[in-house]
């Protein structure tokens, strides 16, 4: 969400920036309805103090038993002038509202400009793709090999877009999950946090997938929402809150399950685990200073390349273009894991600093240390990472030319001591 008072003091950089997600201008129709509310506002203001003052000079009449009659009646029809200049302000404001969560957050001058995932920048790459020596097999091709990868089971069950994981490779994704889980919490600080997995529209809305992404998410016949990432209840903790200067930055963690109706991703990763309408994620989420922001998502980032490291996997980092970069995101640095079986890097995790833009809409503050001024919380969000995709990546990068696949050193203790899955 947009401050209007600072697209009142600069229009044109606003509608700039707008351009840069290629956008037309929008500041001279948001200014004319806040012109139209400040009058409004100002009217009614006059009118205010028009019927306090007729009200002293009706309490001095009756006193003086003098007649109040005409006086009244002015006060009277000032009180049905007033109930209109009140509607016009609801009016206005939710006009202005219901604008301005439509535009997107603005884009940090470090984002490159182009159209798409074309245009994206190259931060840094660890790790080369290896040989692996023979024609490397996709994910679903070595799981359904072994026999522990089933679509067609899963498809008879729910549809399209899930699958059933069996015996080792089950439980390589809860180790994988676990692994990232315990990294976040004890190495890197964060706060385990077990959040609902249905919430309502509110918090929804209050990280921004709502009301333009409704057609994203599942929704219950009793009007809650499955989450499409713990994104949603992490930050949704402080909606709302005024917190102290010394309370920041918080940072919490939280392995769920999420759901996407994946509505904008027809006919893309048709086969395999990549697109799923339910999958399993580590977020992390920051709740910071605004001075703070910047260095708060290097440090997030660094947190998700920690987990690919560890399961020996060749990732880069990329920033992401302005065409590429999410509705709520001011800077979103993906990582990209390699993925023998395509021949191809796949994002893995994303890592975005939302600045204000979510905290207005979710009304969250902070009180400087001075204890008078209040200010809106920044706000980030990163995968620490998607388990699906790491189990992905694990068995493309780790498999071997009889089909089996190799278990990172990282994962072993949670493996109960399995090293390998070898095929039926």
């Amino acid at each position: 969400m947009h401050d209007i008072r600072a697209i009142r003091g600069d229009p044109a950089g606003f509608d700039a920036a707008l351009a840069r997600r290629f956008l037309p201008p929008a500041s001279s129709g948001l200014l004319a309805l806040d012109a139209e509310r400040r009058a409004a506002l100002t009217a009614l203001q006059e009118k205010q103090a028009r019927r306090n003052a007729l009200s002293r000079q009706v309490a001095q009449g009756r006193r003086a038993g003098e007649d109040t009659a005409p006086l009244e009646s002015e006060a009277a029809a000032l009180r049905s002038e007033m109930e209109a200049l009140e509607a016009a302000v609801a009016r206005l404001e939710s006009e202005i509202r219901s604008e301005l969560e439509r535009l997107p957050n603005l884009l940090d001058p470090d984002v490159p400009d182009g159209p798409d995932e074309s245009a994206n920048r190259l931060v840094k790459q660890v790790g080369e793709p290896r040989d692996l020596g023979f024609a490397p097999r996709q994910h679903f091709e070595l799981g359904e090999a072994i026999g522990l990868m089933d679509f067609a089971t899963a498809t008879k069950l729910a549809g399209s877009r899930f699958v059933v994981l069996r015996g080792a490779l089950a439980r390589l994704e809860r180790a994988l999950g676990h692994f990232m889980i315990d990294l976040h919490t004890r190495e890197h600080g964060y706060l385990e946090i077990s959040p609902p997995l249905l919430v309502n529209s509110a918090a929804v809305y209050g990280t921004n997938q709502l009301p333009k992404f409704a057609e994203d998410l599942f929704r219950t016949t009793d009007g809650r929402w499955l989450i499409p990432t713990a994104e949603v209840p992490l930050t949704n903790l402080v909606a709302g809150e005024i917190l102290g200067e010394s309370a920041l930055p918080i940072r919490v963690t939280a392995l769920t399950d999420c759901f996407r109706s994946e509505a904008g991703a027809a006919g893309r990763d048709t086969r395999g685990m990549l697109r799923q309408h339910q999958f399993r994620k580590a977020e992390l989420v920051s709740i910071t200073h605004p001075d703070q922001s910047e260095a708060e998502q290097e440090r997030m980032t660094g947190c998700a390349e920690r987990v690919l490291a560890a399961l020996e996997l060749p990732f880069r980092r990329v920033v992401l273009s302005a065409g590429d970069t999410g509705f709520g995101s001011a800077k979103t640095f993906d990582l990209e894991v390699w993925l023998p079986g395509q021949q191809a890097w796949r994002e893995i995790s994303s890592c975005s600093n939302c600045r204000d833009f979510q905290a207005r809409r979710m009304n969250a503050r902070f009180r400087a240390a001075d204890g008078r001024a209040l200010t809106h919380v920044h706000t980030l969000n990163g995968s620490g990472v998607a388990v699906g995709r790491a189990l992905i990546a694990v068995m493309e990068n780790h498999q071997q030319a009889d089909g089996s696949v190799l278990i990172p050193r990282a994962l072993w203790s949670y493996m109960d001591g399995i090293e390998h899955i070898a095929p039926a």
